[in-house]
């Protein structure tokens, strides 16, 4: 999979510029890699689009012009882009009210480890949560996770052929699962080296 380099970034001047229309195809983009498990819990599959996307607003936010500054960010965002043997995922405990959330959050301790990917009628595959950094402590876990699900041969030859693709979540304090539409199933399997 194409990784993000320094010298594939814009710069501050030409990122402003091609913003407009760059934020756009982004958007269309990610429509296509969301995928809810239940009404509370989201993924955003990323990939290097949807990364360099979450790059180079970082740096326009923050105005690193800084080799130093933008290396950091290129460190901390590039491990998320998929290498062809894998899925990434932004993971979201999204609850509107606050007080059901802080009480959620509390319930749902681990559910980041209960989140599963299924290829055609492969095994599942569970999620590794968080490999950048502990997201839960004693009394919670974190409303964001970072998740890598690693898929073997046989599972990414089969989802590149178009084989269905089901996800889930299996926690005590939350069950959900769902079949990918044909659009996301698509989009995932172009992630993958068969």
């Amino acid at each position: 999979m194409p990784q993000i380099t320094r010298e594939s970034l814009m710069s501050l001047e030409a990122y402003s510029k091609a913003r407009p229309d760059f934020r756009a195809r982004v958007m269309a983009h990610k429509k296509n890699r969301i995928v809810h498990l239940g009404e509370n819990l989201t993924l955003v599959f990323e990939d290097e689009l949807t990364i360099r996307y979450q790059i180079q607003e970082m740096l326009r936010i923050e105005k690193t012009f800084e080799e130093a500054g933008i290396m950091d960010e290129l460190e901390a965002y590039g491990p998320l882009v998929p290498d062809g043997t894998n899925w990434k995922a932004t993971m979201m405990i999204e609850y509107p009210d606050e007080a059901e959330r802080r009480a959620m959050l509390t319930k749902l301790k681990g559910v980041e480890n209960r989140v599963w990917v299924q290829v055609m009628d492969f095994t599942r595959v569970y999620a590794i949560a968080d490999e950048d950094l502990e997201r839960e402590n004693e009394e919670k876990t974190s409303s964001v996770h970072f998740l890598r699900f690693e898929l073997t041969p046989e599972m990414i030859a089969s989802a590149s052929s178009g084989a269905a693709i089901s996800m889930g979540v299996e926690h005590e304090a939350y069950m959900a699962e769902t079949i990918l539409a044909q659009n996301v199933r698509d989009s995932l399997a172009a992630d993958l080296k068969a």
